[in-house]
């Protein structure tokens, strides 16, 4: 039955596109961020539907759609130079057939993330692209709170948001992230969205869901969310015209729900004070090490999944005299944090054309901030969009520090979304600056 649900609404959603090209766009971000083959038992687990959707799409712009507004912004050529650079590293990689497997998924992040932007041409496309990523994202959230509400989430890597797959938005550190950074784009659309007008119904679904976003990383557990939610809290300062009110506020909260927490939750976060004694802290460290000196001999990467070689040792302290401190061995550790998988697969070159991408969308998103932070007028909501965009993304690349999600495609839709936003406004600009050379000739004189 969940089979036939899947395969009506991808259907109709296909059908609808042949009409409105853009339809079709928003179906690949929908089944990229949710993977519904994943929640399936039979029908679409052998179907290679993600590549189905992003052909219809790119058809679809190609054959039916608008194009004279089409700009191409730089950081669209830089995704296409970090492919063909990753392209590259797949061919040479120390793992091949493992780096395949991965690159299988990557390159179409990728190409979709640089095609995106050409679709967006209008405010109305910018929104439906958010709207899309944030409800494909809730649908997994939303489950993720109400068994967190009603269990309290069982710990660490135990939360079972749908699926029993540790991948993807599925991992709890990854939508422990990508929930809290999607927070300042649902309280944009709870003042400024306009495809679902912000009434008492609105803004109840969008608390709702905020609260649901926050639960995330009290479900899963993660260390990763915590940290988190704290750069969120202070992002928002930025924002609030109180500030000494917020922060009671905000302290006011934290002391009211920690006899709420749940103790699998406290427990592992308490961890982030003996982080030596740790043994997922203690790996990573020593896998980042590893990665550091890897790089010092393989400058240009070792392509997809090169951590499979690594061999570490790391001293795990003890916490009293029954449990002292000993010297651990392991192999084959995962890199635990983006910064150091783009270091060790793609090399020194792969790490600066990532930071170039991601901060430059930072530095983008806030020189439109400052541009349009005019509460009235034709673009108001740009500058507060611009500053959501930000937010998130900040949030991402914190997260980012211990996830190795540096091609997870859920950002790269924002990039792309980052671009879009950023090409629109550039040509609104260009329009209300336009002045015609020729002046318009006179009419007869008056008799």
């Amino acid at each position: 039955m969940r089979d036939l649900a899947f395969i009506a609404f991808l259907g109709a959603i296909f059908a609808l596109g042949f009409r409105r090209p853009f339809l079709l766009v928003l179906a690949y971000v929908y089944i990229d961020i949710v993977s519904p083959q994943r929640l399936t038992y039979l029908l679409l687990n052998t179907v290679p539907i993600s590549l189905i959707a992003v052909a219809l799409a790119v058809g679809g712009w190609l054959i039916a759609d608008d194009k004279r507004d089409t700009r191409v912004a730089p950081r669209q050529l830089l995704i296409v130079v970090l492919l063909l650079y990753c392209w590259a590293t797949t061919l040479a990689a120390d793992f091949p057939i493992e780096a395949k497997d991965k690159w299988d998924w990557v390159w179409k992040a990728l190409a979709f993330a640089a095609f995106l932007p050409l679709t967006l041409r209008t405010r109305l496309r910018i929104e439906a692209l958010l709207l899309f990523m944030i409800l494909s994202a809730a649908s997994i959230i939303i489950v993720g709170g109400i068994k967190t509400i009603a269990s309290g989430g069982g710990g660490y890597g135990q939360l079972n948001l749908m699926v029993d797959n540790n991948s993807g938005l599925y991992e709890g550190s990854t939508i422990s992230a990508v929930a809290v950074a999607i927070i300042p784009i649902i309280i944009w659309f709870m003042r400024y969205g306009t495809i679902f007008k912000p009434d008492w119904r609105v803004r109840g679904f969008c608390v709702a869901l905020v609260f649901a976003c926050l639960l995330i990383p009290v479900g899963t557990s993660t260390r990763t969310g915590l940290l988190c939610i704290a750069l969120l809290a202070v992002l928002s300062l930025r924002v609030v015209k109180r500030k000494a009110l917020y922060l009671a506020g905000l302290a006011a909260l934290g002391l009211i729900a920690i006899p709420f927490l749940p103790s699998t939750f406290t427990d592992r976060m308490n961890t982030i004070k003996t982080y030596q004694a740790d043994e997922s802290a203690s790996t990573r460290i020593a896998v980042w090490q590893w990665t550091i000196d890897y790089a010092k001999s393989h400058p240009f990467g070792g392509g997809f999944e090169a951590y499979r070689g690594n061999r570490i040792r790391y001293d795990l302290a003890g916490t009293g005299a029954a449990t002292p401190g000993r010297v651990e061995e392991d192999k084959a550790r995962a890199y635990h944090s983006a910064y150091f998988e783009m270091l060790g697969e793609q090399g020194y070159f792969g790490l600066a054309l990532w930071l170039v991408l991601n901060l430059g969308g930072l530095v983008r998103m806030e020189i439109l901030r400052r541009r349009y932070r005019d509460p009235v007028g034709e673009f108001a909501w740009a500058g507060p969009l611009a500053a959501a965009l930000q937010s998130g993304h900040l949030v991402y690349l914190l997260g980012a520090a211990f996830i190795a999600i540096a091609f997870q495609p859920f950002i790269y839709m924002l990039i792309g979304a980052q671009i879009g936003l950023d090409t629109y406004l550039g040509r609104k600009r260009r329009d209300a600056s336009f002045r015609p050379m020729r002046r318009p000739a006179p009419g007869p004189l008056p008799a």
